[in-house]
Parts: structure tokens; C-alpha cells; sequence
């Protein structure tokens, strides 16, 4: 048993609610100091040229290592079931009516 496995064994992690429903972005900045990483995730709406960060996580930089290879283990059980995952170069596109009608005040 490597320690993760042991750490997780012995550790009741409670998940509240609100939390369990999760918060949808659809862009992540990262930033960085010689102690700490800064993730914000970012909502970005079509039609409206200001992007509200949702939630931001700081992680120290061995965490952050932690959750790349976390990730990468992902991905790459998730291109198994499902298939390759496409990297697109450009900006998303959106559709014309996503998130509805925009209407002035």
C-alpha cells in the first residue's frame, strides 16, 4: 500500500451539499509563486466581455505536481473507455443562442 492509499484509508472526508453540485467553468488561469500555485476557474460567457472567476484553489507546488499526475492517471483511464480526448488550438466556439438571450436593462 503506497502512502496515498494509506492517507485516504484513514481519512473521513466530508462533502457538503452545495459543494456535491460542483460550479461549471470552462477556463482555468494558472499563476505562480516560488510557494504556492494559484488556480482560478473562470465561467466564460458568450456575448459578454467580462469572464467571472468561480472558484480559485491555491496549492502548494507539491500538490500541484500531485494533481497533474492525478490528472494524467485520468485522462488516461477516460481515453480508454472513451476515446482520445481532441486538443482544439482555437478559442471554443459557441453557439449563437448559448446561455440564452442577452437582454439590456
Amino acid at each position: 500500500m503506497d502512502k496515498t492509499e494509506e492517507v485516504n484509508k484513514n481519512l473521513n472526508i466530508e462533502l457538503s451539499e452545495e459543494i456535491a453540485e460542483g460550479v461549471y467553468a470552462n477556463l482555468a488561469m494558472i499563476a505562480h509563486s516560488s510557494s504556492e500555485f494559484v488556480i482560478d476557474y473562470i465561467r466564460l460567457m458568450p456575448g459578454v466581455p467580462k469572464a467571472k472567476v468561480k472558484a480559485r484553489i491555491v496549492i502548494t507546488p507539491e500538490h500541484a505536481k500531485r494533481l497533474l499526475h492525478a490528472l494524467e492517471e485520468n485522462i488516461q483511464k477516460y481515453e480508454k473507455t472513451f476515446g482520445e480526448i481532441k486538443k482544439n488550438e482555437q478559442s471554443p466556439k459557441f453557439p449563437i443562442n448559448f446561455g440564452g438571450t442577452i437582454g439590456e436593462a
